[in-house]
Order: C-alpha cells, then sequence, then structure tokens
C-alpha cells in the first residue's frame, strides 16, 4: 500500500476540476420509453448466457426518472462538474435520419438535463458514445461499416447544434478499446464479434469518426472543449528476460499504442500493423490526418497495471503472443484488478514523456469491492475509501512532477448495470438498493463530499 497520506482538496490548484462520471446506458432506464430504440446492449442483454446474473438495464438506477435527485446528491457532495453520456437510440432510434426521424422526446431528456446540472452549478462534460450502438446500424455492420461513421457524425451534428450552447465539454468516445476489441473481438461486449480483423476496423472507424467530429463539434459549440476518453494501463514484463520484455513491446502495441499514436499524429504503429497482418485494418486517403484532429484534452481512465509474459503460442497468446500474469500477494478489487496507485503516477508520466498532451483529464477512475449495507442503512466501504484517498494522493505525485492533469472524475456516483456482470459489481460512491431504487451515500461518497467541501 502507499504510504502517501490522503490529501486535502487544498492541496490541488484552485481551478482544479472534480467530478463524478456516469453513462446512459448503465443508469437511465427507461428503455422502452419516450421513442428510444433498441441499441447493441439490449440485444446482447437479451441474448442468454451473455449476462453474469441474467439482468438487463431495462430499469438500471431509473435516472431517467429520477436525474433531479441524482444531480441533487451531485451537487451536496461538492462537484463541480457532471460526467454523462448521451444514448445514441434516444436520439435517433433507428441509427440515422434515412432509417427514421429524429426523436423530439430525447432531445428534450437532455435538454432537461443539461439544464438541471447548471441550475445546480455543475459543468456538463458530455459523451457521444458510451457503447449503446443503436441496433439497426449494427445489422449493417456496426463499427465494421464505414457508413456507421457517417450515421455518427449525422448524430454528433443534432445532439451539439441542440446542447452545443449549455456544454461546455464534449468527449467523442468512451474506450474504443473496450467499445471495439471487447465487443467485435472477445466476444464479452456487445456486439459480441470474435473476429479479430472486425475489431481491428471497428477500431479505426471509432477513431476516424472521433476525428472528423472534432470540427464538427466546434462549429456547433464554439466555446467548447473537445476531446477523446482512452482506457490506458502501465504495463511490466513478468521478467526481465528478453522475451518477457519484447512481449511488452508486443503488448503495449495494441493496448496502448494504437491509439495514442494515431491520435498524435503518428499513424497506427508499424511494428503492431506487422503482428496484425491480415486482420490490420483498411485505410483510406487522408483517415489518419482526420484522426490527428487537434484536440483540447486527452481523457484517461485508470483503473489498473498489466503484467505481461511472452506467449509464442498463437492460439492461447494472441496477435500479440502474450498473457497476462496476476502478481502474487497484492491487493485486488472484487474484479480481480490490481490495486495501484502507482500505476497511476507511472501512467501518466508515460503519457507527458512520450506524448505531452497540453491537457489531461482523468475522466475515470474507481473500483468494486463486496460492499455490505449495515442494518443502521450505512456502507462502510473501507476498501474503497482507501483506494479513492491513495488514488488522489497518486494523482497529486503525478502533477507534481509536471503532468498538467486539471480533472478528476470518479467512477462512479451510483451503483449501476456493469455491463457483461450485470448488477453483481457495484463501483458507485452511493449505494444502489435495486428493488426500492433508494439511494444511501457509501463512506466512500460521504468522505469524497467532506474532501471536496474543507
Amino acid at each position: 500500500m502507499s504510504s502517501n497520506p490522503a490529501p486535502i482538496r487544498k492541496d490541488f490548484p484552485a481551478d482544479f476540476r472534480w467530478g463524478v462520471s456516469t453513462s446512459s446506458f448503465q443508469i437511465e432506464g427507461g428503455a422502452r420509453e419516450d421513442g428510444r430504440g433498441e441499441s447493441i446492449w439490449d440485444r446482447f442483454c437479451a441474448e442468454p448466457g451473455r449476462i453474469r446474473d441474467g439482468s438487463n438495464a431495462e430499469v438500471a438506477c431509473d435516472h431517467y426518472h429520477r436525474w433531479p435527485q441524482d444531480l441533487d446528491m451531485a451537487k451536496a457532495l461538492g462537484v463541480n462538474a457532471y460526467r454523462f453520456s448521451i444514448a445514441w437510440p434516444r436520439i435517433l432510434p433507428n441509427g440515422s435520419t434515412g432509417r427514421g426521424p429524429v426523436n423530439e422526446a430525447g432531445l428534450a431528456f437532455y435538454d432537461r438535463l443539461v439544464d438541471g446540472m447548471l441550475e445546480r452549478g455543475l459543468d456538463p462534460w458530455a459523451t457521444l458514445y458510451h457503447w449503446d450502438l443503436p441496433q439497426t446500424l449494427q445489422e449493417q455492420g456496426g463499427w465494421t461499416s464505414r457508413d456507421t461513421v457517417t450515421a455518427f457524425l449525422e448524430y454528433t451534428d443534432i445532439v451539439t447544434r441542440r446542447l452545443g450552447d449549455r456544454v461546455g465539454h464534449w468527449i467523442t468516445h468512451n474506450e474504443p478499446w473496450c467499445s471495439c476489441m471487447m465487443g467485435y473481438w472477445e466476444g464479452v461486449h456487445a456486439p459480441g464479434g470474435r473476429s479479430l480483423a472486425d475489431a481491428m476496423q471497428a477500431c479505426h472507424h471509432v477513431l476516424l469518426s472521433h476525428g472528423q467530429a472534432v470540427a464538427l463539434i466546434r462549429r456547433n459549440s464554439p466555446d467548447a472543449q473537445v476531446g477523446i476518453t482512452l482506457s490506458l494501463h502501465p504495463i511490466a514484463a513478468a521478467s526481465d528476460s528478453a522475451a518477457d520484455l519484447a512481449a511488452l513491446q508486443r503488448h503495449d502495441g495494441l493496448r496502448n499504442r494504437w491509439f495514442l499514436d494515431p491520435l498524435f499524429g503518428r499513424g497506427y504503429p508499424e511494428d503492431t500493423l506487422a503482428l496484425l497482418g491480415e486482420a490490420a485494418p483498411r485505410v483510406e486517403a487522408g483517415d489518419l490526418a482526420a484522426i490527428a484532429a487537434a484536440t483540447d484534452f486527452l481523457g484517461v481512465n485508470y483503473y489498473f497495471p498489466e503484467v505481461v509474459q511472452d506467449d509464442p503460442d498463437p492460439t492461447t497468446g494472441g496477435p500479440t503472443r502474450t498473457r497476462l500474469v496476476e502478481r502474487e500477494g497484492v491487493e485486488r478489487t472484487g474484479f480481480g484488478w490490481e490495486v495501484s496507485p502507482q500505476g497511476l503516477v507511472d501512467l501518466l508520466a508515460r503519457i507527458q514523456r512520450d506524448y505531452a498532451p497540453a491537457v489531461i483529464q482523468l475522466t475515470e477512475n474507481g473500483s468494486t469491492f463486496e460492499d455490505v449495507l449495515t442494518t443502521e442503512g450505512r456502507v462502510h466501504d473501507t476498501e474503497r475509501l482507501s483506494y479513492l484517498q491513495r488514488h488522489l494522493a497518486a494523482l497529486r505525485q503525478a502533477m507534481d512532477a509536471g503532468v498538467p492533469v486539471k480533472g478528476y472524475f470518479a467512477w462512479s456516483l451510483l451503483d449501476n448495470f456493469e455491463w457483461a456482470e450485470g448488477y453483481l459489481r457495484r463501483f458507485g460512491l452511493a449505494h444502489v438498493d435495486y428493488a426500492t431504487q433508494q439511494r444511501r451515500l457509501k463512506d466512500s461518497g460521504l468522505w469524497y463530499g467532506r474532501f471536496l467541501n474543507e
């Protein structure tokens, strides 16, 4: 465990952004209301065996109806920024206007939500895509099809013209690795594909849609800042052997550099392209220049480090011929993820050294443990509280070393639908009783509020 003491708010700049993060599919519910269309995650949840507890997100946290209460909670915590995502199927139930009309009721919901944030002094941070692709687009190939890039731009134009006068920060995509690699290759997320070539083409189209959307967002929301959020990991070799050190480089190429390099104008890493062979994506003239569009910030989601070992067997080692191994004797979350505040310091230092973004926003950081609700209605989540305090101390350490982090968003305000885990994992600062929809701040949330209100 880190020996750094718990930080205080005065350790951070006065203009530092403090927030919480949420996502539409995980909290909204209202899946069959007001004209919302079906998403790939609705379809995925309906397929037997896809979700560990057999659940779905048709109700989730019922945020669609209870958003005033949730924003009141965020305000009471003392955050000054609220990260949320917009459900594409609420805006364009069939994916694009060529397949059906814009859903005014969906736009009106986000009008109310954004206005509610502003009324409470919360700066809206909108994510345009947090994985809930309209199912109609998936039936035409989803992100493997270049037509989905066009559809995303139309959706972005509609949303940013409607909300661009009030939303000052836009994130185009959340975690392309998860939406593409876990969704089109590993098969554990929607849409459940098992093709590496499809995953790589999806990655390219997601990055292309990001790059092409930047100028569009700035036109419709001229005073706003625009960025993208990546899930990134510090990576260590399992040993000092030449084989494991080479494995580290290969794994990093697909896990981190595949996204960072093109976003920062370097194109796709040549060593990774060579590993992919025929699975490499089709790239058209002008694509790489579009992907490298200048942005105002890089969003980073940090949860855990990875340790890799050489695995020359392609059936187990995949395209990078590597496998993940677990360090012994380390603290782990309920997900089995290694708890490593130092990993956050190492990751941020690496990003700054290799890419030098002008601004980094830590757009997600959080943990899941086995929460127990006491008879007094309290959740003594000692492990999550410690995790939060130690990672904030690590963030301060990275900033002291010169990394330009300007904001921290805890994942998440609420316990929610945790994708393929259903409701088995709880990340929230607030406990949600899904039977009654009662919210209770956990000890970690109570501490975060005291920290922010010092």
